[in-house]
């Protein structure tokens, strides 16, 4: 067990930056830098926090230092020094596989790997409060989407409490992240994704143990937030006021109302700024509290998820977890949410 894990972020987009800031916060582990290819704005943010930056590779280190970047060498001459413990690896999709087998397997660091990976690049698909034990000191681990994310908090949180018989989620996703907005997306258009059931499901199957889920995903011509729907069928008669009350007692889940004037995802949106939070970054998952309904066995209920921020609380206590820095999950998933500020009421 190491007293401080030394932590490497790399890529730094909207998921390494954000888990960059989360780590910075942690007593029980220091950042070691970020490394990323670009030479633009995002990575001279990175400059202005006093964060060592490397060169993700060799190519990209003459270009970020002709572009005036201080970038203190390659993220391989990093490993090469035995100066990092663990790297998050926020890379895009694929980019991640290559670089386990081109550097991590090579320098034997452990790694963790986002959602667009697929579920055989780790020895663990991982949501904190569904299963962390299972990540105690791995060598790679893959956090979920952040749509799979909240599913497993939701109804894999119901699933723990009552046991489904049948789970079938809809999710209206937003269409690209903030800062591509100009290169791609949809507008005044509702794009239904070309396979059903839709991965989103099948992949929360690999966090929440025997939960029987299809999803289906259409992409929605906004770029902030998704919003899910879920029809559940349980074992048994389920009252809305139990379902509420088990949603309560899950970590990282937040009831808001319609009553409230939270209406939508803009609703949210704002709320995210109004709490004061770095970039307005909401890493609960508000389910309307007033829009669930139950038959028989039968609930139904709706949930927002933040695109950009619900998975970095995941990936802190997954560090921990591989590092084995802490072995009960509950009270890692305690000293993340106190230093990300994460509540049980937004407003």
């Amino acid at each position: 067990m190491k007293a401080k894990a030394r932590v490497l972020v790399m890529g730094y987009g909207v998921i390494g930056k954000r888990v960059a800031d989360a780590v910075s916060l942690q007593d029980d582990m220091s950042l070691v830098g970020v490394s990323d290819v670009s030479s633009d704005w995002r990575i001279k943010m990175a400059m202005k926090k006093g964060y060592p930056i490397y060169a993700a590779t060799t190519e990209a280190l003459s270009k970020m230092r002709t572009a005036g970047i201080p970038v203190q060498g390659t993220a391989e001459d990093l490993l090469k020094q035995g100066a990092v413990d663990l790297i998050v690896d926020a890379t895009p999709k694929d980019i991640g596989a290559r670089n386990k087998e081109g550097l991590y397997k090579k320098y034997g660091v452990k790694a963790i790997f986002q959602g667009g990976e697929k579920a055989n690049i780790a020895d663990v698909s991982f949501v904190a409060q569904r299963n962390y034990e299972k990540a105690l000191g791995k060598q790679f681990v893959r956090v979920v989407s952040c749509n799979t994310t909240a599913i497993s908090r939701v109804v894999g949180g119901l699933h723990e409490a009552f046991g489904i018989k049948k789970a079938r989620v809809t999710l209206v996703r937003r269409a690209v992240d903030v800062w591509e907005s100009h290169e791609s997306g949809v507008m005044n258009t509702v794009v239904p994704e070309t396979k059903i059931p839709s991965h989103q499901g099948e992949d929360a199957k690999t966090v929440v143990e025997g939960l029987n889920i299809i999803s289906i995903a259409l992409k929605g011509s906004h770029n902030l937030y998704h919003l899910h729907t879920g029809y559940l069928e349980f074992n048994s008669p389920i009252k809305v006021e139990e379902a509420l009350e088990a949603l309560m007692k899950e970590p990282r889940v937040v009831l808001v109302r319609s009553s409230d004037g939270v209406m939508g995802l803009n609703s949210l949106v704002e709320i995210g700024r109004d709490l004061g939070r770095p970039r307005g970054d909401i890493f609960e998952v508000p389910v309307w509290s007033d829009l669930m309904k139950a038959e028989g066995n039968e609930l139904y209920l709706m949930w927002a998820t933040g695109n950009e921020s619900i998975v970095i609380p995941e990936n802190i206590d997954a560090i921990r977890a591989m590092m084995l820095l802490e072995e009960d999950s509950r009270k890692s998933i305690e000293k993340t949410d106190k230093s990300l500020g994460i509540t049980k009421s937004l407003y």
